[in-house]
């Protein structure tokens, strides 16, 4: 790495750039630009930036968020990232497509997300609605 590319990630860091634009920019590693910045103590330059405007976090790693003008604001950096805390916060989810239902086989009520017109309760009412019944 030059001399040159050292003193332009000091520069797009300290405004706030992640280590992926700086790579983009100066055609090097995410991970040399990552390991250069830790080495240097501007590992966390970022961070300090998005304590004066809050929500530029992501909320599972803490990296700074590059919002599009526009579009709706990032909570994440990734799918991973996004997945990851969603499964960790299961009590954040709002679900509100809960449908009362009564199974049409055995006659148990039961609650359906998403689908208002299930009519079982599990494969096995199902499967045991349609079975051929010899008498």
């Amino acid at each position: 790495m030059t001399n040159q590319q050292k003193e332009t990630i000091t520069q797009l860091r300290s405004m706030g750039h992640s280590y992926a634009k700086i790579a983009t920019l100066l055609g090097i590693s995410e991970n040399t630009v990552k390991s250069f910045c830790r080495r240097n103590n501007l590992a966390g330059v970022g961070r300090e930036l998005a304590s004066q405007n809050p929500g530029t976090l992501c909320r599972q790693c803490k990296a700074l968020l590059i919002h599009t003008a526009g579009a709706k604001q990032k909570r994440f950096c990734s799918d991973k990232c996004r997945m990851t805390w969603w499964n960790a916060h299961p009590e954040a989810v709002s679900r509100k497509a809960f449908y009362p239902f009564t199974c049409d086989y055995c006659g148990a009520n039961c609650e359906s997300y998403g689908n208002k017109k299930r009519k079982y309760c599990s494969r096995a009412c199902y499967g045991k609605s349609k079975a051929v019944r010899h008498e």
